[in-house]
C-alpha cells in the first residue's frame, strides 16, 4: 500500500504542475508582461513623431520626483482616505446587521449589495451622473424638500460619493467573513458584564474583526488610488486625481515613457503600503494569528 503511494507521488506532482500552466500562463500575458513593458517604456524616451523609443534615461522618474502634479498627488490621497473613511463606517454597518439581525437572510444582503458589480463600472458611474445632475433624481427630491436644487456635479462631493458606491463591496465583504469567524456570543457576554455599547465595541467587536478591517481597507484604498473613471464623469476641473494626469499622459499628452515612470511609481508605493498594512497586522495578532500574510 504505502508502496503504490510512493508510486503515484510524482505522477501527482506531474499532474498538479500540469494543471496550473494555463493559471501561469494567464497571469504571465495579463500581469507580468504588461508590468515589464510599463517597467521598459518608463526608462524610454519618445520620438520626433511621438513614438515610444526603448532607452534607458531617468528623466521621466526625475519629473515624477520633481512634484509637478504633487496637488493631484494631495488630492488624490485625501479622496482615498474620505471614501475609504465612509465606506468602513457604512460597511462595518452593513456586515453587522447582516450578521447579528438578518439571520438567514445575511447571504441574500450580501449578495444584493454585490450584483451592481455584474455591471460595467463605467455604465454604473454613468447612471449616477444622471441621478447628480441639476435635473436629476437627487436635486428633484431636494427641490421637494425645499433645499435645492444644488450643484453636486462637479464637487469632490460628487467624487467621494461616486468612490463610495463603486468599492462599497469590497469593504463589505471581508468585514461579513470576519463577523463570520466570530463567536457571536462575545457581544452578549460582555453586555451581561454590564459593558456600555461603545466599550463593547472597541473591546470586543473591533478586535474580532481587525483582520476583515484591514483588508477591506486595502481593498478599497488602493484601487481608489488608482481611479480615473470616477472623477472623469463626476468631478471637474478641480478634481483632477493621479489617474486623470497618467491617463491624459498616455492618450492625449503623447508622453507615454512619462506616463509609464508615473504608473511604476504608484505601484510601488502601493506595494509598500500592502507590506506595511501586512506585518502591522501580523505584529499585532501575533506569530500564531497569521495576519495578512
Amino acid at each position: 500500500m504505502s508502496g503504490q503511494t510512493t508510486d503515484q507521488a510524482p505522477y501527482r506532482k506531474v499532474r498538479w504542475t500540469w494543471t496550473a500552466l494555463p493559471g501561469l500562463a494567464m497571469l504571465l500575458a495579463l500581469f507580468v508582461a504588461p508590468l515589464g513593458l510599463l517597467v521598459v517604456y518608463s526608462f524610454g524616451t519618445i520620438d520626433v513623431l511621438g513614438r515610444p523609443v526603448v532607452g534607458f534615461v531617468w528623466t521621466n522618474y526625475e519629473q515624477v520626483l520633481q512634484g509637478y502634479n504633487l496637488p493631484a498627488v494631495l488630492r488624490t490621497l485625501a479622496f482615498a482616505v474620505a471614501a475609504t473613511a465612509v465606506s468602513l463606517v457604512l460597511g462595518y454597518a452593513v456586515a453587522y446587521a447582516a450578521v447579528r439581525f438578518a439571520g438567514r437572510a445575511g447571504p441574500v444582503i450580501i449578495a444584493l449589495l454585490i450584483m451592481p458589480w455584474l455591471v460595467d463600472y463605467l455604465v454604473r458611474i454613468y447612471a449616477w451622473k444622471g441621478l447628480l445632475a441639476e435635473e436629476g433624481l437627487v436635486n428633484w427630491l431636494l427641490s421637494l424638500a425645499g433645499l435645492g436644487p444644488v450643484q453636486i456635479l462637479g464637487t469632490p462631493w460628487a467624487v467621494v460619493g461616486g468612490l463610495v458606491y463603486g468599492y462599497l463591496p469590497l469593504m463589505v465583504v471581508p468585514i461579513y467573513a470576519a463577523f463570520g469567524q466570530m463567536d457571536m456570543s462575545q457581544i452578549d457576554a460582555g453586555k451581561d458584564l454590564f459593558g456600555t455599547p461603545v466599550r463593547t465595541f472597541w473591546y470586543v467587536t473591533l478586535p474580532a474583526t481587525r483582520e476583515g478591517v484591514v483588508g477591506g481597507c486595502l481593498l478599497v484604498f488602493l484601487p481608489v488610488l488608482g481611479d480615473f473613471a470616477t472623477t472623469q464623469f463626476l468631478g471637474g476641473p478641480n478634481t483632477t486625481m493621479i489617474g486623470n494626469v497618467i491617463a491624459d499622459q498616455f492618450v492625449s499628452a503623447g508622453s507615454q515613457p512619462f506616463g509609464a515612470a508615473m504608473t511604476v511609481t504608484l505601484l510601488v508605493g502601493l506595494v509598500i503600503a500592502v507590506l506595511v498594512a501586512a506585518l502591522a497586522t501580523r505584529r499585532r495578532s501575533g506569530p500564531a494569528g497569521g495576519g495578512l500574510l
